[in-house]
């Protein structure tokens, strides 16, 4: 052991076989800062490197999963680690969940992990015994070549290094040579030239104005305003830190699909904003009285614009300073007498801190409440319902509206009253908003399963335009795929959202008329539950788990939201009370 020591120090392997490793930190796929230790005890746990770019690595990937499989019931834990320097998290995480790997994927945004194991290529495999002790470096195996795959048997190098470890015996073949990407040190933003440096006049005003405003201004959905200089500058490590990671502006999809809400900055807007916070957040000519206004400002504080409606529970509701609180179920007193027709909806809490979300529906008294009586939601990083023209939904005649209300504690004790505001079409209603629910009710997700499967499907009954997508789980949620199949058998993915996160869920909308469904297009839905104890917001992984309403139950459901594509209705609407007019 010595001299294998003292060898692979003279070749200058960053991490010698025998060696004990220290703290390998990562970034895990809902940007939470991880170490490998949080994997937990493990008979062997296997470290691969991969980059969305590299070849061999797209070819490994798929075996490495297929192995991870086999051993996972053995004790063995693997973990993906992207290391490509200008690789996009979400992107990494949709090309992991096409290769088939239900294991944890981090990222190395800093090279933190690839110098504290000493990696130099990409697909590099890693094997840690126990004890936390390197075992392995290497190939997967001999098979994958630049030249292409290797045809006839090869040795199992991995394979064969895992089954030394697990029988707790020296490895065989403790090093290979390993034929991949080398690792590229992660990209630097340069400093922008003193001549040519962003100012927040010229570049960076108009940038936040596009991508940052409409949700942080006063009164807007995230937690402070970016409306001033001043105030970007005093958040800029914060800001740089999260645009350089691409967890802002928000985005959840992968962009293999694309959507009229679709967020994100471009590379050369992230360059122009980091040089410019690197510089010290210059102002330009008359900067201090320039602001980032959004294009639709929030009026009296309602994203729809004033409503013609505002309707309010009755009180407030009192929230406990910590702990669990179950959802409250609210109703407000006002009886809608005819069909009314809205085109905007919004949820507003007077108190937006304490609330994570609120669903809100209509219904009938002694009538049986189902998902058909859905209308829309509050969610985090969703948007108030605004629909295109001509399209509206109606809340029937004979009908109260109710809110199903997730309270969460602040640590102080606080009150919350929640209003809807309703606005009404001004032009005819040809098209009735409707949905349906990719759901299933009967799942149960084992203990400490990482990637448990959960199907659903329909099937429409007409042709139809598509409006959006929506998905919804809890705290286990890991991943959710929508794929649909035309009446020809023709497959393709609508939507992928590989690293779902129960605190953003954002609405994916197709600019209206693009998106069309045949009569007997059929919609299906995959979903994957991370039961693990690697999850860190699992309530519970030694629990098995079924449908419920509660956060530490689960849900899954995909909601598609369309319009009859040959409906004509033409109803003419009343402004002021959103009534159909009679001629």
């Amino acid at each position: 052991m010595i001299a294998a020591l003292f060898l692979a120090l003279c070749n200058g392997d960053g991490l010698p076989i025998g060696a004990s490793v220290g703290r390998v930190p990562f970034t895990d796929t809902r940007w939470l800062a991880r170490e490998l230790s949080d994997l937990g005890p493990h008979a062997a746990t296997v470290v691969v490197f991969t980059s969305i770019d590299c070849p061999i690595a797209a070819r490994v990937l798929p075996r490495v999963a297929e192995l991870e499989r086999k051993l996972r019931p053995r004790g063995v834990q693997f973990l993906a680690l992207d290391v490509g320097p200008d690789d996009d998290l979400v992107e990494a995480a949709a090309r992991a969940l096409d290769q088939g790997c239900e294991f944890p994927l981090g990222r190395d945004f800093d090279g933190a992990a690839t110098r504290a194991l000493g990696a130099t290529r990409t697909p590099e495999c890693l094997v840690l015994d126990a004890h936390g002790t390197l075992a392995y470096r290497g190939r997967f195996d001999a098979a994958q070549r630049y030249s292409g795959n290797v045809p006839g048997e090869v040795r199992a190098d991995l394979a064969e290094a895992l089954e030394d470890v697990l029988a707790e015996r020296a490895v065989r073949v403790p090093q290979t040579p390993l034929e991949g990407c080398l690792i590229t040190p992660p990209v630097e933003i340069a400093r922008a030239d003193p001549a040519h440096t962003p100012t927040w006049v010229a570049q960076i005003a108009p940038l936040v104005a596009r991508h940052c405003a409409a949700c942080h201004v006063e009164g807007g959905m995230a937690p402070f305003a970016l409306g001033t200089r001043a105030q970007l500058a005093a958040k800029a490590a914060m800001i740089e830190e999260v645009v350089l990671q691409r967890r802002m502006p928000p985005w959840f999809a992968a962009r293999t699909q694309h959507f009229e809400n679709e967020l994100g900055l471009s590379r050369e807007e992230r360059v122009e904003l980091v040089q410019w916070l690197r510089a010290g957040a210059p102002p330009g000519e008359n900067g201090e009285s320039v602001r980032a206004e959004p294009e639709h400002p929030p009026q009296e504080g309602w994203r729809i614009g004033k409503p013609d409606l505002v309707l309010s529970v009755l009180g407030s509701t009192k929230v406990p300073a910590t702990g669990y609180v179950p959802y409250a179920y609210q109703v407000i007193p006002h009886l809608f007498l005819s069909d009314t027709w809205v085109e905007a909806l919004e949820i507003r809490p007077s108190n937006p801190r304490v609330v994570h979300h609120a669903n809100l529906g209509w219904y009938k008294l002694g009538d049986r409440v189902t998902a058909q009586n859905f209308l829309t939601g509050q969610v985090p990083g969703g948007d108030a319902m605004q629909l295109p023209e001509g399209v509206a939904c109606c809340i029937p005649a004979g009908s109260l509206l109710g809110l199903q209300v997730h309270y969460v504690t602040s640590g102080r004790a606080e009150e919350d009253q929640i209003s809807v505001g309703l606005r009404f079409p001004r032009g005819k209603v040809e098209q009735r908003l409707r949905h349906f629910e990719l759901a299933d009710f009967r799942f149960e997700i084992p203990p400490g399963a990482p990637a448990w499967p959960v199907r659903a499907q329909r099937t429409f009954a007409e042709d139809a335009i598509g409006v959006g997508l929506f998905v919804h789980m809890h705290l286990r949620g890991r991943d959710m795929r929508i794929v649909e199949q035309d009446p020809a058998g023709a497959r393709a993915d609508l939507l992928c959202v590989p690293n779902y996160s129960f605190d953003w869920q954002l609405p994916y909308v197709w600019r209206f008329g693009e998106k069309r469904f045949a009569k007997g297009t059929r919609l299906e839905a995959l979903a994957h539950f991370d039961n693990s104890g690697f999850n860190p917001f699992n309530p519970d992984p030694a629990k098995a788990v079924r449908f419920g309403q509660e956060t530490y139950d689960e849900m899954m459901y995909g909601f598609v939201f369309y319009v009859d594509a040959h409906e004509q209705l033409e109803l003419e609407v009343e402004p002021a009370t959103g009534q159909s007019v009679t001629r």
